[in-house]
This record gives structure tokens, C-alpha cells and sequence, in this order.
């Protein structure tokens, strides 16, 4: 039987969806459906290759390009998601699907390759050592999840429950994108246009889904969550300047998040992706999750160094505390044409 790496084509969505959920290496963000969110909300050409050896997928790799003016081209796997990378339990499959990604790279004329790996590979390539991740088990007994909280985060999250803070489960995105877009324009960072959550929300239905927290009939926190296998992701999440004054509110939504999964029978809490040495990065250490470091890894092919496109970076700043002083409806209004190239 010959291993052999192609595109992927329309018809190979069933297969590599079976293959992605039954793969070790595989996560959420490996599905086939971001093609379709990726191109139809965010206008981003893919290349999603697999491996294949006697007429199975063995291994599986997405990609999109990423073009902009002001951050530079890329190939990524994948934009928009906090992992990616070759998904293959089988190293020949990896090294012909890395093979084959370096010389599409190098055709398309992109500045780097961009793999967002979640476990370090032997590729050799530049690493960018920016981004950890925070994972635990949690147990369908939510008091033990809630007592494996340090003490000072959950005297927070029982806070958040005497200010009388509420948490609702929602099918649209309407609620949730008005205090996204206050929250990441507060941070000073573009907000994508509310189409790209819809995108989402049909997209991948039940394993996307929204809980909103409210304070009496005001929404003061909400976050979208995935969902796959045994985990829950809560990815896209944020608050109103107003939350600042309810004690607790973060942390209350976060529980909510946690005990609702674990209701489900969900057995892993991912806190996601965040920077070294950041507010968020402490919010989760605190919370009892150990950093697992992500080693992205870089194919550099006209660049001479890893992109480094985050907040963080001084070459943003300005732009970043501008950001911050525009009005909403502003922010709002111009957010989207420059988040859909941030990627």
C-alpha cells in the first residue's frame, strides 16, 4: 500500500471527520467544517490536506491563507484556532503532509508557514515560545471541582453567586456579540464581525454553544464554547466595563462554563490558549491549571524571523491605545475588516 498526501476535496468531508474523532492527536479545531467557516465568513482560501494509505486517511493537515497589507502572509493550520498542525499518530504520514505544506508554502510565495501544534514535533523549524495552554480533568461530582479550586478563586466565585449573577444557555449570537465587541474594544483589538459567530454557531450546531451571565436583566458576561469528545473549550469570551464592579463575575461565568460540562458528563475543561507572563496567563495559573507550553513552529520562506503579530508587540502598541479610545459603534464599524486579517 502506497502513503500518499492530496487536497482534500468535498467529498472527503465524512471520512475526515471520522478520522479526526477517532484520532489522538486530533482536536475540534481539525474538523472539516472551518473550511467552510473560514471561506464563507472570513473570505480565507484553504488547502486541507490529508494522508492516505490504501484508501484510508491516516493523517490530516488544514490550512488557510491569511493576506494583509499590515501583518504580512501567511499559511496557517489553522487561523482563528488556538491549535492545528499535522494530526497523525503514523510519523511517515507527518513528515510527507509537513513536506507537502513547506513546498504549497514556498509556491504560494508566503512570508512563513505556520503550524499551531499543541505537542512539539521533530521538524527542526523555528518555535515560537509565546503561547501555553491550560487543561485539567474535572468529575461529574461539582463539589469536588468546585473545592479543587484554590481558595481565593473560589471565595470569587462564590462572590459572583451574592451578587446575584445568573447563567443562561442561548441559541443566538445577538447578546453575546454586543459584550464581545465591548470587551475586546476595551483591550484595544479589532472585533470580527458577528457574522463569523453565526458562522460558527450553524456551523457546528450543539458542539458550538453560548452561555450569557447576567445581572438581573442586564447581560454582563458571555462566552462561546466547543465542545468535542470529552472537553469543552470556552474560546470566544469577554465582559462589560460595568462587570469591573460585580465581584466576581469572571470567575462565576467560568464556573457556570465548568459545572454545566460536568452535568453533561464532560471530563476535560481546556481554559485555552493565553501569553506568558499576562493577566489572563495568572487568571488561569490561579485557578489551579498548570501551563503546557504550545509549540507553534515556523517553515520561514520570506521572512527572515517568526511573525510576531500579538498586542504585546511594541510595533503595535500605538494602535492598540488608540483602539481603545474609539467609541464602540466605531470600533465596531472598522473592527472587522482588520480582525478577519489577525488570524
Amino acid at each position: 500500500m502506497t502513503l500518499r498526501v492530496r487536497s482534500a476535496e468535498a467529498s472527503d468531508e465524512a471520512a475526515w471527520d471520522r478520522f479526526v474523532d477517532q484520532c489522538e492527536q486530533a482536536t475540534f479545531f481539525h474538523r472539516f467544517g472551518w473550511r467552510r467557516v473560514l471561506e464563507g465568513a472570513l473570505g480565507h482560501r484553504c488547502h486541507f490536506l490529508l494522508a492516505e494509505e490504501g484508501g484510508d486517511i491516516v493523517g490530516v493537515l488544514p490550512l488557510a491563507e491569511v493576506r494583509s497589507h499590515l501583518f504580512g502572509y501567511k499559511l496557517s493550520g489553522l487561523p482563528f484556532c488556538v491549535y492545528g498542525g499535522i494530526a497523525t499518530p503514523n510519523a511517515d504520514a507527518a513528515r510527507l503532509l509537513r513536506d507537502e505544506a513547506g513546498a504549497m508554502a514556498t509556491a504560494l510565495g508566503v512570508d512563513a508557514l505556520e503550524l499551531r501544534n499543541l505537542d512539539a514535533s521533530d521538524s527542526g523549524w523555528p518555535v515560537k515560545e509565546l503561547y501555553y495552554t491550560f487543561r485539567k480533568p474535572i468529575t461529574a461530582d461539582n463539589d469536588a471541582n468546585l473545592k479543587a479550586i484554590p481558595n481565593r478563586q473560589r471565595a470569587m466565585i462564590r462572590k459572583g453567586i451574592k451578587e446575584g449573577l445568573v447563567g443562561e444557555e442561548v441559541e443566538g449570537t445577538q447578546r453575546l456579540y454586543r459584550v464581545y465587541a465591548e470587551s475586546v474594544r476595551n483591550l484595544g483589538t479589532p472585533v470580527f464581525s458577528r457574522r463569523y459567530l453565526e458562522a460558527l454557531r450553524h456551523e457546528f450546531a450543539q458542539d458550538c454553544r453560548v452561555l450569557m451571565i447576567r445581572q438581573g436583566d442586564v447581560d454582563v458576561a458571555g462566552v462561546m464554547s466547543f465542545y468535542f469528545r470529552n472537553e469543552v473549550l470556552p474560546y470566544y469570551g469577554g465582559s462589560i466595563a460595568r462587570a469591573r464592579t460585580i465581584r466576581g463575575c469572571n470567575h462565576f461565568m467560568y464556573w457556570d462554563l465548568m459545572r454545566r460540562s460536568a452535568d453533561e458528563g464532560v471530563t476535560v475543561y481546556d481554559f485555552g490558549r493565553s501569553k506568558r507572563d499576562t493577566g489572563p496567563f495568572e487568571f488561569k495559573k490561579h485557578w489551579g491549571f498548570e501551563p503546557q507550553a504550545l509549540p507553534y513552529e515556523y517553515f520561514l520562506v520570506n521572512s527572515d524571523q517568526v511573525p510576531d503579530v500579538n498586542p504585546n508587540n511594541p510595533k503595535y502598541r500605538l494602535l492598540v491605545n488608540a483602539w481603545q479610545r474609539l467609541p464602540l459603534p466605531v470600533a465596531n464599524l472598522l473592527g472587522p475588516p482588520l480582525a478577519r486579517s489577525l488570524g
